[in-house]
């Protein structure tokens, strides 16, 4: 059937229809798993296995918090592989280029669903190949900490890496050798999976700072190292050097200001891109120059938002997660970096969760079309490349989104007729902010009055568009996909889009 962004959606299953329409619907909880009176103390990631009778048909959950040097969802992987198990499903939260060992588990039938957040490097292109024998189902930050808590993503075991843990099983993210800051993704794990596994490498009498609540945790793992924390700092959580970013990061600073959005009290929130991340540099000097104060900053945070912090230009910062170790340390130090779990962050079944108090978010873009559907999942041939994150969740949320985005990316425009895949849905998307250009989304007919006198270049889609078209040229037609992959999921559950396979 075809849901109402007119994409194929299985009959089975809940079809796209606005991105409102959940607001009508209850929210649905499963029981919290029982409370643990004192959690065993293992000394294997292969002692799991046999505790826990890992078997057959099972599902497991990560979290992602020391990203690309995350080492317990490999060494959970090499388990499997080494003892044959078969038809898993994994949860993790993201999937980065250190995971390839997913690679080898895809192909031989170890793993063969998989549901996750976001998804770059090796582990991707068996997936695009069709080799995945069951489905990849895509999230948003919130709407996976939503399909916990409501049994739509039923966990056997989470197996959660924390870099401090006490004796009673509380697990903190501020101390030892792998310190990566706030836990906010394996929250729900945490409370919600029938079996809770916490996976160290450090152990203390008691933790300082309680991030992992040890009541729900049935069993402690000491390995050598969970990861490397350095491996959180990645390409895309670093500022633009590129003068055209940089161009693009001011003028949408210069249009949140103009329309009204700068103002005290303001809140905001940009996503990990280069040039999402200079726009918070330009509207903290901004804030500077006109000595404007925010409320708070939320999201997965960095140093650019810790030093707003530190200066006092806002009160609070809501983190879900630490970009880098800056941002780890103001966590650990600052009483007003406060940590909130995926769910508060962006469950749409959440009473008020914190992207509803977004006064704008600045996010980045692979595609985006001439109804403003914003792809970051896959690249214009339909190869995955991510994920949504918080994207879907923030520019639903937001009072203003805005995307910012060269018009044209190694020879290929970014402005398309119908994008590849749909990641989020036009109606939650409401300025593109380009290099030649801005144009504003006609639902927005506040933001279109109150710009029409600006100094600033606004044009509509379609007119970037037919620029990027004489920079590029008109791209050639993809060729026609493969077999369902995959399912692209909207925070509320029903599906906005179908990956395919890739040849």
């Amino acid at each position: 059937m075809l849901n109402s962004l007119g994409r194929v959606v299985p009959d089975t299953l809940r079809g796209y229809t606005s991105a409102t329409a959940y607001q009508s619907k209850n929210r649905i909880l499963i029981p919290e798993k029982a409370v643990v009176t004192k959690p065993l103390f293992l000394d294997s990631i292969s002692a799991i296995f046999d505790e826990y009778h890992i078997s057959d048909g099972m599902t497991l959950s990560f979290h992602h918090h020391l990203r690309n040097g995350d080492g317990v969802l490999n060494a959970v992987c090499q388990e499997i592989k080494t003892r044959g198990i078969k038809h898993l499903t994994i949860a993790p939260s993201s999937i980065f280029p250190n995971n390839a060992i997913i690679v080898d588990l895809i192909i031989a039938g170890n793993i063969t669903n998989i549901r996750t957040n976001y998804i770059n490097g090796p582990a991707a292109r068996p997936i695009d190949d069709g080799k995945l024998q069951g489905l990849l189902l895509m999230d948003t930050h919130g709407g996976r900490a939503r399909a916990i808590e409501s049994g739509d993503l039923p966990i056997d075991i989470a197996i959660l890496a924390c870099p401090t843990v006490d004796r009673n099983g509380n697990g903190s993210g501020t101390e030892g050798l792998s310190a990566c800051g706030t836990l906010g993704y394996a929250q729900s794990d945490l409370r919600y999976a029938k079996k809770v596994i916490l996976v160290t490498d450090t152990i203390v009498d008691k933790v300082k700072q309680i991030d992992l609540d040890g009541k729900y945790v049935d069993a402690i793992v000491q390995i050598d190292s969970i990861g490397d924390p350095e491996g959180i700092v990645s390409g895309t959580t670093k500022i633009t050097k590129d003068p055209v970013g940089l161009k693009i990061a001011r003028d949408a600073a210069d249009f949140l200001y103009q329309a009204g959005v700068i103002k005290p009290g303001f809140s905001m929130q940009t996503g990990a891109g280069g040039t999402s991340l200079a726009v918070a540099a330009a509207v903290r000097k901004m804030m500077i120059t006109k000595q404007i104060h925010g409320s708070f900053a939320s999201g997965g945070t960095n140093g650019y938002y810790t030093d707003l912090l530190k200066e006092g230009w806002v009160d609070n910062l809501y983190d879900v997660q630490c970009f880098d170790l800056e941002a780890v340390r103001s966590y650990r130090d600052n009483s007003h970096h406060i940590a909130i779990s995926a769910s508060k962050y962006g469950n749409p079944y959440e009473p008020n969760p914190v992207v509803n108090n977004l006064s704008f978010v600045a996010l980045g873009a692979t595609e985006i079309d001439l109804d403003f559907n914003v792809n970051v999942t896959t690249d214009s041939l339909g190869r995955l490349i991510g994920g949504s994150g918080g994207h879907a969740d923030t520019a639903h949320g937001a009072d203003i989104t805005i995307i910012t985005t060269t018009l044209a990316k190694a020879r290929l425009p970014i402005i398309k007729e119908h994008v590849t895949t749909i990641t989020t849905p036009g109606e939650d998307v409401d300025v593109l902010v380009t290099e030649r250009g801005i144009a504003i989304n006609p639902r927005r007919v506040d933001l279109l009055e109150k710009m029409k006198n600006s100094n600033l270049t606004i044009m509509t889609i379609s007119e970037l568009m037919a620029i990027s078209h004489q920079i590029s040229g008109i791209p050639a037609a993809i060729k026609e996909p493969g077999k369902v992959t995959g399912l692209i999921v909207y925070r509320d559950g029903t599906i906005l889009d179908q990956l395919y396979q890739r040849f």
